[in-house]
This record gives C-alpha cells, sequence and structure tokens, in this order.
C-alpha cells in the first residue's frame, strides 16, 4: 500500500463511486477527464416494474470524485439495442468520441435464467461537441468494408488507443478469438489485423515504449505489454484489490479502465475504476444485472495499487 496520497484522493471515504441496488446494476466504466472535470460513462442495467430488463450507456459527472451527478442515459431503450459497454473517449477532430457496444438480450425478464448477448452484438461509435449531447450510435466495420455485418460475428467491448509510433493511426481492440485489432486513419474503414489470447473488457494505454493491456479474465484484472501490438507479455500477478474484503464485489471484480493522470496535480497517479458484482459466488442475475457497483483505485506503476 502506497504511504501518500493526493488531497484529492484522500478526501474518498468509500472505494464505491456509485452503488448498485436490486433494480439497478452500474458495470463496464470509462472515464475521461476534461477541464475540471471527471465524466464516468457505464453500462446501466434496469429492472422495470414488469420484470424486464434493458441495458443502456449512461454517465455522471464529477469535479471531485465524491459527489457525482445523478446518471443519465444518453443511449436508446430495446433489447434489440441495450447499447452498453463504454470502452473510452478520445478527441478526434473536433469531435469527443465515445465507442461502445450493442448486446442484444431478447425477450429478457427477471426470473430468466442469467444470459449474455446474442450473435448479434457488434461495435459502435457515438459522436459529442461537449461530452454530454452525443449523437445517434454509428456501425464500426472492424472486420473491413467489404464485409458486411451479418458476417463480423460477435464483436463487443471496443476500445481506442492511438498508435505511439505512427500519431493519427488508432486502434481498435474488440472482443473476438480472444482480442482481437483493427486499425485506421479515420475511424471509418478499419483493417483487421490479427488478435491475441487475452480476457474480456480491453482497455489501452501507452507507458513509456510499451503499450499496456488491462484486461478482465473470469475474475480481477491481468496486464499484458507490448512494444509493437504483436508479442504480448503477460505482468505477474492478479489485480483483485480488496475484493476478499468486499460483500458487494465478491461474485466478480472486474472492467478496469485507466486514466493516466499522474501528471494532475489533483491525482497525481494513475487512476483506475472497475465494477464490482455481488454477493454470493455463483453469477446470478442478482448479482450481473443487479447489485453492481463502480470502484475506483489508484497506482503509480499499474503494480501496486491503494483505495479508499
Amino acid at each position: 500500500m502506497e504511504e501518500t496520497t493526493p488531497t484529492l484522493l484522500s478526501a474518498l471515504e468509500s472505494p464505491r463511486l456509485v452503488q448498485g441496488d436490486s433494480t439497478n446494476a452500474y458495470r463496464d466504466p470509462s472515464a475521461i477527464y476534461h477541464e475540471g472535470v471527471f465524466y464516468l460513462f457505464f453500462t446501466l442495467v434496469q429492472t422495470e416494474a414488469d420484470g424486464r430488463i434493458y441495458s443502456y450507456t449512461a454517465e455522471c459527472t464529477s469535479r471531485d470524485l465524491l459527489h457525482w451527478s445523478a446518471p443519465e442515459i444518453i443511449t436508446p431503450k430495446g433489447q434489440h439495442l441495450n447499447y452498453c459497454g463504454p470502452g473510452n473517449i478520445i478527441r478526434f477532430g473536433d469531435e469527443w468520441i465515445l465507442c461502445l457496444c450493442r448486446y442484444p438480450r431478447l425477450d429478457y425478464n427477471r426470473g430468466d435464467d442469467l444470459r449474455w448477448a446474442d450473435e448479434n452484438g457488434r461495435a459502435f461509435i457515438m459522436r459529442s461537441a461537449d461530452l454530454l449531447h452525443w449523437g445517434e450510435p454509428e456501425l464500426l466495420k472492424l472486420k473491413g468494408p467489404d464485409v458486411d455485418e451479418a458476417s463480423m460475428g460477435r464483436i463487443i467491448d471496443p476500445c481506442f488507443v492511438e498508435d505511439k509510433d505512427e500519431p493519427g493511426t488508432w486502434w481498435c481492440f474488440f472482443k473476438q478469438n480472444g482480442v482481437s485489432l483493427s486499425r485506421s486513419r479515420d475511424l471509418v474503414d478499419w483493417t483487421y489485423v490479427g488478435c491475441a489470447d487475452s480476457g474480456e473488457n480491453s482497455c489501452v494505454v501507452v507507458d513509456g515504449d510499451e503499450y499496456v493491456l488491462m484486461h478482465s479474465p473470469a475474475n480481477g484484472m491481468g496486464i499484458k505489454r507490448s512494444n509493437d501490438l504483436r508479442e504480448w507479455r503477460d505482468q505477474p500477478g492478479l489485480i483483485t484489490l480488496g475484493q476478499s474484503q468486499w460483500p458487494w464485489a465478491q461474485t466478480r471484480l472486474t472492467g478496469g479502465f485507466i486514466l493516466d493522470l499522474r501528471d494532475d496535480p489533483r491525482v497525481g497517479k494513475y487512476l483506475k475504476v472497475f465494477h464490482g458484482g455481488g454477493p454470493g459466488e455463483i453469477k446470478t442475475q442478482d448479482n450481473c444485472d443487479a447489485e453492481c457497483s463502480i470502484g475506483v483505485a489508484w497506482s503509480s506503476d499499474l503494480a501496486g495499487w491503494d483505495w479508499p
């Protein structure tokens, strides 16, 4: 555990930023820090009074990580849509771009067996001028312009990173055959490059001359490193933070997202948001489609972690 933390982090009283309940699950967080404001994006899973379960992408904001605005849903409703799983937010030209996925679960109701997205899961982007108002989801043709949507295969969990050696070239990591990679200069025309062994919920940052991939295996978070996006090596250890003392994350701790705020005096660390589901050791609707909360931790080196 680190001995000191910056003032803003020291003020936090709980590792949970947003707390789930019996009808709301907060999952798959991503974030961006812009002009003194933290924008937190996440999957919101809601169970309605009639038992039908819907997923959305929602966001809330904070200036201090302690006080958050009420969640605002930014995607349309429909079990055939269920836009969720925001990967990250990048600045591209004069717009903000959010990547996310479609996660269909048709005729899915409380009391059904727990199930995940069907084969129509696909990756999308949304555009914004101000990080608050967002356009309609636009399909990402990550397998190439000549591959029609029906032939793409199931794609979820997209995440962007700019090439560290070739500015203006963007990579998209997404869940398919482990983690798959495609590249583009304009976020429209994509070239599929290949895949690597990995868990889900990819988050990629650049650390010096390396790419750092945080991913989610069955539980916890792992880190892989690469110089070239082709050969990856595993960083030793599985990141589970305080899970053994957190009933709210007993089922699974996952979905880690990293913000590099080491140069910001209010934070001075890598900031990580993640989600935990619980209680219970077995995944059920009660701890996957409800009772999921978003947590926070921080690190100086992506190896040792601290939390409130």
